[in-house]
C-alpha cells in the first residue's frame, strides 16, 4: 500500500471582521450567518471534509464563544481514524501576548505541528464563499516541487488593483506577490487577467517552519502571511501559484466552478445573497455532490399561511410567513413575518420578527430584531441613520442583534 502524505489543515479564524460592522460585533466574522442555515466557516470546512482532509484545525481569537460553539456542536466527524475538526483559541504559548498577526497566529501554534508531525500544512482562510477541492492542490504542490503555493484566482486586470496580485511565469513560479499594484501584471496566456491571491496557501512543513521563526526573529515583520510570509517564500524563488479555475469540483456548473467571493463588508455580503436567490445562482447551493455541511436546523418546515408568499428567495426552517410577501431574499431558520408585511431584496437572521404591515427594503435584520406594526426599515436612509443603524455606502441598512425597530 503506497503511504499518503500527511496533511495537516489549520483554518484561520481570528480575524475582527470590522466590515461587516455591526454584524461583527458580538461574533467573529467567520460565525456570521450566511445563506439561510449556514455560517461563513462551514464553506471552508466542508471543501477540507469533502476534499479528504480531516484534521483540521481551527485558530481562533476575536470574540470566538459562538464560533467554538458552532464548531464544537456541528463539526463532529468520526474520530475511528484519527478524523477531527478542533477550535483552537490563542493561549499565550510564548508569552503574555495575543495574536500579533495571521503569521503569528501559526507561530505560537507551532505545537499543532509537533502534535501532528504533518508532510505539509494547508492554511485557509475562513470567510470566503466557494467550492473547492483542496486535494488536487495539494497534489499539484507536491507535483511542483517548490515549498509554498498559492492560491491564485483570474480577475479582470483592470479591476485586480484592489488585491494582492500573483506576478507568476509560463512555469507558475511566482515572481513577485504585489499588494494592491496600480498596474497589475497580466497572465502569460491571457493579458487583460491578472492572478489575485485568495489568501490559500499550502507549505511544506519544514519549510514553513523555518519561515515562521525567521519572521518571528524580524523586528520589522508584520507577521502577516500575505504580507510577509509569502514575499519571503517569493524571494527565496520557492513558491509557485495554483491556478483556481483548474479545480474540478464534482458537481459544479461551468458557472460556479471558478465562484469566489470575498463577503468582508456589508456590500459583499447582500450581493452574494442575491445572487443565491436569483433563477440561475452563479453560486449553487444546490449541488448534491459537493454539499455545504451544517447543523441540522431542528425545526419544522417553513410554513405559508393567509396568502403569505415568497418568490425567488431562501426561507429556512422554522420560519412562519403569515399574510406576508417575500420577494428576492433570504430568511433564517424562526423568522416571522405577519399580515400585511413586506420584506424585498434582505437578509433576515434567526428568530427576527417582522410585524403587520412593516416595510422591509434592501436591508439587513441581524438575529431577534424585531419589527414592529407599519414600521419600515431600508425605505428611507437617511430616517434609518438618524435612528442609529449603519447604512452602507451602497444603501444597505442593517439592524444589530436584538434590536427593537423604532418608527421613523
Amino acid at each position: 500500500m503506497v503511504a499518503r502524505p500527511k496533511v495537516l489543515a489549520l483554518v484561520l479564524a481570528g480575524g475582527e471582521g470590522k466590515r461587516l460592522m455591526p454584524l461583527t460585533m458580538d461574533r467573529a466574522k467567520p460565525a456570521v450567518p450566511f445563506g439561510g442555515t449556514y455560517r461563513l466557516i462551514d464553506y471552508v470546512l466542508s471543501n477540507l471534509a469533502n476534499a479528504g482532509l480531516r484534521q483540521i484545525c481551527v485558530l481562533t481569537q476575536y470574540k470566538s464563544h459562538s464560533l467554538d460553539r458552532h464548531i464544537s456542536l456541528t463539526w463532529r466527524m468520526s474520530t475511528m481514524l484519527g478524523n477531527y475538526v478542533t477550535p483552537v483559541p490563542a493561549q499565550q504559548r510564548l508569552g503574555p501576548r495575543w495574536y500579533q498577526g495571521s503569521a503569528d497566529a501559526l507561530f505560537q501554534s507551532m505545537n499543532l505541528f509537533g502534535d501532528e508531525n504533518p508532510d505539509y500544512v494547508v492554511v485557509f482562510g475562513a470567510d470566503n464563499i466557494y467550492r473547492m477541492d483542496v486535494s488536487q492542490m495539494v497534489t499539484a504542490h507536491i507535483d511542483g516541487g517548490l515549498s509554498c503555493t498559492v492560491a491564485g484566482i483570474r480577475v479582470p486586470r483592470k479591476q485586480a488593483s484592489a488585491f494582492g496580485v500573483i506576478d507568476a511565469g509560463p512555469d507558475n513560479k511566482i515572481n513577485a506577490f504585489l499588494e494592491k499594484p496600480a498596474d497589475p501584471p497580466g497572465l502569460a496566456d491571457d493579458p487583460e487577467s491578472s492572478f489575485a491571491s485568495m489568501g490559500n496557501y499550502i507549505f511544506t512543513t519544514d519549510a514553513l517552519i523555518a519561515a515562521l521563526y525567521a519572521d518571528a526573529d524580524n523586528p520589522d515583520s508584520r507577521h502577516d502571511m500575505g504580507g510577509d510570509i509569502i514575499p519571503a517564500f517569493v524571494a527565496q524563488g520557492d513558491a509557485q501559484v495554483y491556478d483556481f479555475t483548474s479545480n474540478q469540483v464534482p458537481g459544479a456548473s461551468g458557472r460556479d466552478g471558478s465562484y469566489w467571493r470575498d463577503v468582508g463588508t456589508i456590500e459583499a455580503y447582500h450581493e452574494a445573497h442575491m445572487d443565491l436567490v436569483s433563477v440561475d445562482p452563479v453560486f449553487n447551493l444546490y449541488n448534491e455532490e459537493w454539499p455545504i455541511w451544517t447543523y441540522p436546523v431542528q425545526m419544522p418546515g417553513a410554513k405559508f399561511v393567509l396568502h403569505g408568499r415568497a418568490e425567488d428567495s431562501i426561507v429556512s426552517p422554522g420560519s412562519i410567513i403569515s399574510g406576508a410577501s417575500v420577494h428576492r431574499s433570504v430568511l433564517s431558520p424562526n423568522v416571522r413575518a405577519a399580515e400585511g408585511a413586506t420584506i424585498e431584496e434582505s437578509v433576515i437572521l434567526n428568530n427576527a420578527h417582522v410585524g403587520p404591515r412593516a416595510r422591509i427594503r434592501r436591508a439587513i435584520l441581524d438575529k431577534n430584531v424585531v419589527v414592529p406594526d407599519g414600521c419600515h426599515v431600508g425605505v428611507d436612509a437617511e430616517a434609518d441613520r438618524a435612528r442609529g443603524y449603519t447604512v452602507s455606502e451602497g444603501g444597505i441598512t442593517v439592524v444589530g442583534k436584538g434590536t427593537t425597530v423604532t418608527p421613523a
